[in-house]
């Protein structure tokens, strides 16, 4: 039953970032840490993230915005390092917290937002900041937007670049997390069938989701991500109290 859940929810969080970008990851990191240890679900969620977002910017690779990505590269691999030297690893409660709390950054006025992602030194702090709130809360996509902003991006080169800069981000949660989970001998990861099945759902999703994006504006685009997210972030709130009472 676990695993068919995953797999259902790896397709249906891979359809809803294939339209917005982000708010896929969110919901699925709250499902896999209902269903496994945390630690297991950062791996589970940044392999099936790695490649839905990966299947995503290759969809969409001719809108990447290459020299962002290089610099934000930097910052990911530099967040990594100092995550894994320090040995952080979230409670449950704190999880579901930070989970709840990260919606929160897209409600942030804009005129109080002067990232531009465009710039290389924002672009090493977006990688450094995403990446680190995406090692400690699992995701960070709501935190990436607010280095979009004031970029002029279209709605395609803005799922396209953070989808590429998401590879980078699950990439490092992946060895940060995995790494010690190799080395205890742990085996609450599912099985790899699991994964098998999963792992092509998820870039259906995507491929379903990059259809119904092109039918939507720029306006909706952004309008309907805010509250999508906040609604999933909302409910994460009202999880943590009860994990904390």
């Amino acid at each position: 039953m676990t695993g068919a859940l995953i797999i259902i929810a790896s397709f249906a969080t891979a359809f809803l970032s294939g339209v917005f970008g982000m708010a896929g990851g969110l919901l699925l990191m709250g499902v896999l840490a209902f269903l496994l240890p945390i630690s297991a679900a950062f791996v589970t969620h940044g392999i099936l993230q790695l490649v839905a977002n990966g299947w995503r910017a290759v969809l969409h690779r001719r809108y990447i915005v290459w020299p962002v990505m290089r610099t934000y590269a930097l910052g990911v691999f530099a967040a990594a390092a100092l995550v894994a030297a320090v040995g952080f690893a979230p409670s449950r409660p704190l999880l579901f917290l930070l989970l709840g709390l990260v919606p929160l950054t897209v409600w942030l006025p804009r005129r109080w937002i002067s990232f531009d992602a465009a710039k290389p030194p924002h672009a090493f702090l977006a990688g450094f900041t995403v990446s680190g709130l995406n090692l400690s809360a699992g995701v960070a996509g709501p935190m990436m937007d607010i280095f979009f902003v004031r970029t002029g991006l279209g709605r395609h080169q803005i799922v396209a670049t953070k989808a590429t800069g998401q590879v980078f981000s699950h990439l490092g949660k992946i060895i940060v997390f995995g790494a010690p989970l190799i080395g205890a001998g742990e085996s609450a990861m599912p099985p790899l069938w699991v994964f098998a099945i999963a792992i092509p759902l998820s870039m259906a999703g995507t491929v379903l989701g990059g259809r119904l994006l092109d039918r939507i504006s720029d306006g909706n685009f952004k309008r309907y991500t805010a509250w999508i997210v906040t609604g999933i972030g909302g409910l994460y709130l009202v999880k943590a109290g009860l994990e904390w009472s």
